[in-house]
C-alpha cells in the first residue's frame, strides 16, 4: 500500500496548480501529479468507493491529456 499524501504535498501540488492557472505551465505534468495523489488517498481508504472511483477518473484524463485515450 502506499502512502497517503501529505499535507506538503498536497499544498505543494495545488500551489503549482494555481501558478499554472496564471501563469502558464506542464497541465499534463499535473493532470499525472493529482492521479498519483488521488490513487495515494485511495489506497489508504480501503473500502471507499468514491476515492477509487476518482482516482480511477483522474488516471484516465492523464491517458487523455497525453493523447492515449
Amino acid at each position: 500500500m502506499s502512502k497517503r499524501p501529505t499535507l506538503d504535498e498536497i499544498s505543494s501540488f495545488l500551489a503549482d496548480l494555481k501558478s499554472a492557472c496564471t501563469i502558464g505551465g506542464d497541465f499534463s505534468e499535473l493532470v499525472a501529479r493529482k492521479a498519483e495523489l488521488l490513487e495515494r488517498i485511495a489506497d489508504a481508504m480501503p473500502g471507499d468507493q468514491e476515492a477509487a472511483d476518482a482516482a480511477r477518473t483522474a488516471r484516465a484524463a492523464t491517458g487523455k491529456e497525453r493523447g492515449d485515450e
